[in-house]
């Protein structure tokens, strides 16, 4: 049976020796950071336990604690994904350090120490916990993505302009030409026609009546 199953069968009054506080582990109690930015925890903890394997994990519950990073009792970096941790023998501490935040990552967190039952004289890990708040990303990233989207379509639109050749230009010029110089002439044409019908038509007239 394990130190953790021998747990469930003590009295419940010698469970208040399992409570966290028992031993000094201290550390902020709130933490904040941007969405899509990072923070940083310290955790401080006693001499005795200088070379235990420190942990972070979320939303502990009696009997298990979600762990995410642990340095194993080594002092050397640790990182699961968007986590790291390291241990810093000399100063009693180590420090969690989360990047790429998101809105998810919000909630309750808890500084941990891995300890034995015979050798630390302890029944259960020391762990302190720690709120971390995560804030929306600032409103300058949508005034980015708009600059950004109206820069696109102006390149769009003078890349289609580009796009038109030379042949649209000689249809352009071929309409100009019709417009200013075609109609003219022809509206003088039938000007003159209809100006060199109207005499025969009187004199047509005239020859009648006499």
């Amino acid at each position: 049976m394990t130190q953790r199953d021998w747990a469930v069968w003590l009295h419940p009054a010698l469970l208040l020796l399992w409570l966290p506080g028992c031993v000094t582990l201290s550390g902020p109690r709130i933490v904040t950071g941007s969405e899509g930015g990072s923070l940083s925890v310290q955790c401080q903890y006693e001499e005795k336990l200088k070379k235990n394997s420190k942990y972070w994990c979320r939303e502990p519950q009696i009997r298990h604690c979600d762990k995410i990073v642990e340095t194993r009792g080594s002092d050397r970096e640790k990182r699961s994904g968007r986590v790291s941790i390291k241990d810093h023998h000399a100063q009693l501490t180590f420090t969690v350090m989360m990047w790429n935040l998101t809105v998810e990552d919000e909630g309750a967190y808890w500084c941990g120490i891995d300890t034995n039952l015979f050798e630390d004289d302890l029944m259960w890990d020391p762990v302190f916990q720690v709120m971390v708040s995560v804030f929306p990303a600032p409103p300058m990233l949508s005034t980015a993505l708009v600059t950004e989207s109206v820069t696109h379509s102006m390149s769009s639109q003078e890349n289609s302009n580009q796009s038109q050749g030379p042949g649209s230009l000689l249809s352009s010029v071929h309409f100009l030409l019709l417009v200013f110089l075609k109609v003219p002439v022809f509206l003088s044409m039938l000007g003159a026609v209809l100006w060199v019908n109207r005499p025969q038509r009187s004199l047509a007239g005239r020859g009648v009546q006499l």
